[in-house]
């Protein structure tokens, strides 16, 4: 059995690395496949503290560091698994966490969260440090079209493509939801600008101007834009009656927003997006998605089948398919009865395990 040591984000910071972390660590199927030791990244101990340094930060930074050293010591592993990032302050930690692999003579398995590293590699200065994390490392991907973003640095017979999945969590609902009157529209994400919250809005404002009955709710914590901000948006369109901050929501809360809806709208422009989580929640709710071509998304959501995609920044666009859907009940359901069943053939996360264990297997049997 390979020996295998795993550098993962792990939860409570909630965003797609972390919470896949905290399904590969928890998954009996890896476990009983491989020697398999885990080490945290994370230093955040809560969802607050991502972002924020202190005494207690770095200590506990230097306590990862050191519990990997010995990882290192004392288990001597055959490869590590390493969930990478690609940009920012991040990526010069894991710089050293690479040269340190180097050093001990680990072959290295990357899974890329995020993206960036064609714009970036534009700087020699990163251009090298790529050419040096990237050389005879194998990557693991959640989409093909995400595959563009290292070309330059990755050759393709080192990138295994392997989606997310997520665990079920719907319990109560056992027939196809019922349509709301008025139509109910959910965002869920933090109130991030390149989220796509202004341009959402924006398209609500186009769908009250010609009549149309709906209610629009946003979920999520403060972002680049701020509760009061984002309130001045609303008011600004006229929008106070249609559209409405309802601030962080978990668990049943959470589940509760998912089951009133009846469309999940997520325009998003953010340059760093992957393949978000958020919408295979969605279809597993079975809501019709809107969303964009952006990082992995067209492999998530099939235009026309389990929703829409339009362009970026699109206001007219996004009103345009969120009018339609809202006309047509029967289209929503349809749409959402395909993503759910899109969820449960690709997406579940037994098949993402048995997926990811394929291709360690694979790797590590070389």
């Amino acid at each position: 059995m390979k020996n295998l040591l795993f550098l993962l984000h792990l939860p409570p910071p909630v965003h797609g690395s972390s919470m896949v972390g905290g399904y590969i660590s928890e998954s009996a199927r890896i476990k009983s496949t491989f020697s398999s030791r885990f080490v945290n990244l994370l230093a955040s101990k809560k969802i607050d503290d991502t972002g924020k340094v202190g005494l207690v930060k770095m200590f506990d930074f230097a306590r990862i560091w050191f519990k990997l050293l010995v990882s290192l010591l004392k288990r001597k592993p055959d490869f590590c698994y390493l969930a990478l990032t690609v940009t920012r302050s991040a990526f010069y930690r894991d710089v050293l966490l690479v040269a340190l692999l180097k050093l001990f003579g680990v072959k290295r398995i990357y899974h890329l969260h995020n993206k960036g590293v064609k714009q970036w590699s534009e700087n020699w200065v990163h251009c090298f440090f790529y050419r040096f994390v990237f050389k005879n490392a194998d990557v693991v991907l959640l989409s093909q079209h995400l595959y563009s973003d290292i070309r330059d640095f990755v050759p393709e017979s080192k990138v295994h493509i392997c989606p997310n999945g997520i665990p079920e969590q719907v319990q109560h609902l056992h027939s196809a939801p019922q349509c709301s009157s008025p139509a109910k529209i959910l965002f869920l994400s933090n109130l991030i600008q390149s989220k796509g919250v202004s341009i959402l809005i924006e398209a609500c404002s186009r769908l009250k101007s010609k009549g149309i009955s709906f209610q629009c709710n946003f979920i999520g914590g403060e972002g680049d834009m701020t509760a009061e901000q984002f309130q001045s948006k609303v008011n600004q369109h006229n929008l106070a009656d249609q559209v409405t901050y309802l601030g962080k929501k978990y668990d049943h809360e959470k589940y509760e927003a998912f089951v009133s809806a009846d469309i999940f709208a997520f325009p998003t422009f953010y340059p760093n997006e992957c393949f978000p989580l958020v919408l295979l929640e969605a279809m597993q709710y079975s809501l019709p998605v809107i969303s964009t071509f952006e990082g992995g998304i067209p492999d998530v959501v099939e235009d026309g089948k389990t929703g829409f995609l339009v362009p970026q920044k699109d206001v007219a666009s996004l009103a345009s398919k969120l009018e339609f859907l809202i006309k047509n009940p029967e289209m929503r359901q349809q749409m959402g009865a395909a993503g759910r069943e899109k969820y449960e053939k690709e997406f579940k996360l037994e098949i993402f395990e048995n997926r990811l264990t394929e291709i360690l297997q694979q790797i590590v049997g070389r």
